[in-house]
């Protein structure tokens, strides 16, 4: 075992003993626990719990990702103050006003990409157990959790026709499988169409005008069509299983984007303004903003209670 699989360790033993929980309760409601679909379900589990687990996370990152657009004026400005300049003290002295600017604003640029780096070392332990079925299953080995019964199910499993553990690539030449071949296609498709629908929402609807406008937001654009391109290119040699995965994953971000953009979208975008018409047909107050601290009510003071001046008694004297 490398270096990488040695890191990997840990996430594919706990990937796989997801999924077989998965597996056992779906085969103990009645399910064919050598059925394809039962493991196709084991996998969507899978993918539920690590994005349940990732919602605080997700949440920081819309935090980060507005905190990145309320900045951008700030910014702008930053790089006209040192336009030109390009000796070492001045590109020094810009990177500490950039993470000022960043401190005073509680977001950075790499907040916005956690959800995705977390999410990795999953997925690629995911692949590794699903690359080495076949495998396992001829030596009577085990994968992580997966007992040598598992694997050999597993590695049995189809849907379609298409055992779970095949990949485009591996379906053409002589032991070549049609259904592999159309099913991977199609749910390669599927992946890079749903991740490209999530950030075109985001853009299109999500977005105030100066945002979209800023240097950050063209290399957002870019990235637009070159991350479904480049897992489009790397899901041919995905395993189904995988392709299942970050399918249904992309699905569980699409609807969550969705929700947050109805919900608590940017300010100024044009979402934001459709909330704000329909709360106001509704004859409600503006939605709050998220991360935005909820103003306290203030208390009314009671007006100062005069104190009533107490009159001296007088003192009998005393008689001659």
């Amino acid at each position: 075992m490398g270096f990488f699989g040695t890191i990997l360790a840990p996430f594919r033993w706990l990937v796989s003993w997801i999924m077989f929980m998965f597996h056992e309760g779906f085969t103990f409601i009645g399910m064919n626990p050598a059925s394809g679909w039962t493991w196709v379900l084991s996998i969507v589990g899978l993918v539920v719990i690590i994005r349940a687990a990732l919602i605080p996370v997700f949440v920081k990152q819309i935090k980060a990702q507005r905190g990145m657009q309320a900045l951008q004026p700030d910014l702008r400005k930053l790089q006209q103050k040192y336009k030109g300049k390009t000796d070492q003290l001045s590109r020094q002295a810009m990177t500490q006003e950039q993470m000022a600017l960043y401190k005073k604003h509680g977001t950075n640029p790499f907040a916005a990409c956690l959800p995705i780096i977390i999410q990795m070392p999953f997925f690629f332990a995911l692949f590794n157990v699903l690359n080495g079925i076949s495998r396992a299953s001829a030596e009577g080995a085990t994968i992580g959790a997966l007992s040598v019964e598992s694997v050999r199910q597993f590695d049995n499993a189809t849907i379609f026709g298409a055992p779970l553990s095949s990949t485009f690539l591996g379906s053409f030449g002589a032991g070549g499988n049609l259904s592999v071949i159309i099913l991977s296609l199609v749910m390669i498709l599927a992946m890079t169409a749903s991740q490209f629908i999530t950030q075109k929402q985001i853009m299109a609807r999500n977005m105030s005008e100066e945002a979209l406008q800023s240097p950050f937001m063209r290399q957002q654009k870019i990235m637009l069509y070159i991350l479904p391109l480049v897992f489009g290119i790397g899901g041919i040699n995905f395993p189904i299983g995988v392709l299942v995965y970050w399918t249904t994953t992309n699905l569980w971000t699409m609807v969550q984007q969705f929700y947050v953009i109805r919900k608590m979208p940017t300010p100024g975008s044009p979402a934001a303004k459709a909330l704000a018409e329909r709360r106001a047909k509704k004859g409600l107050p503006p939605a709050p903003l998220l991360g935005e601290r909820k103003a306290e009510p203030a208390v009314e003071s009671a007006p100062p209670v005069r104190a009533q001046r107490v009159q001296p008694q007088r003192k009998k004297r005393k008689k001659r």
